[in-house]
């Protein structure tokens, strides 16, 4: 999914990883695999860069990063699971229909930058920093190789700043080393083979199947969380 779209590692984790994992420890793997495979695209997919326009998101995403690592420590299972299945319940179905949706025009870089912000938020709860960045840019109307370019870079920058943070503050610890080993290899031959299928194919109608897949995740895990947030422990 991320080698095809740029985006999607930590959506596609962590619809399975919540189930299992406590909420750092997901976020740490999540984090780890989708920047290893950003760092696999960013050689493999060079096509489109932009630095202008890429510049806005970024900046609001270094905004938003702290605020979402804050958060992070703070979320007990249940309520990850909740915030989770609601982030896949509303925001899969917007990408999946996104090509449907009024282009918008107005707002300039500033519009750019709240949308990074978001991103950072995001990616500082658990490396879903290109979700809204990819969804704007569908808004937005940029060309395939732009939208892209802005996505991978901006994931690329997001990931490392996250990951860096989770080292330096402990979230991520030296006993996860043999889970950040397992999960490395096995971003590499997907990655590798979804940049190669964004270079020949369309990629629209895998992301609506794996968007589909995602949403039915995102109820089923609303499914099992609300009823313990509504009732307590």
């Amino acid at each position: 999914m991320q080698g095809l779209s740029g985006f999607g590692f930590g959506l596609t984790a962590m619809s399975l990883w919540a189930w299992t994992l406590e909420p750092q420890l997901a976020a740490a793997l999540s984090v780890f695999g989708g920047l290893t495979g950003q760092v696999i695209a960013a050689v493999s997919v060079r096509r489109g860069f932009n630095l202008p326009r890429l510049l806005p998101f970024v900046a609001g995403g270094l905004c938003g990063l702290p605020l979402g690592i804050y958060i992070l420590p703070r979320l007990d299972v249940p309520l990850f699971k909740g915030v989770l299945g609601v982030l896949l319940v509303v925001i899969c179905p917007l990408m999946f229909f996104a090509s449907r949706l009024p282009r918008i025009t107005r707002g300039g870089r500033a519009a750019d930058a709240v949308a990074g912000l978001a991103g950072g938020v995001m990616g500082g709860i658990g490396g879903f920093s290109g979700v809204i960045p990819t969804l704007w840019c569908q808004l937005r109307g940029f060309d395939k190789d732009v939208a892209r370019t802005v996505i991978q870079n901006f994931n690329l920058a997001m990931l490392t700043l996250t990951f860096t943070t989770y080292l330096v503050t402990g979230i991520a610890t030296r006993e996860m080393l043999p889970l950040f080993a397992i999960v490395a290899p096995a971003m590499l031959i997907p990655s590798l083979l979804g940049a190669r299928l964004y270079v020949g194919i369309s990629e629209t109608a895998f992301r609506k199947i794996v968007l589909g897949l995602l949403t039915l995740s995102g109820i089923a895990m609303l499914a099992a969380a609300l009823p313990v947030l509504i009732h307590g422990r």
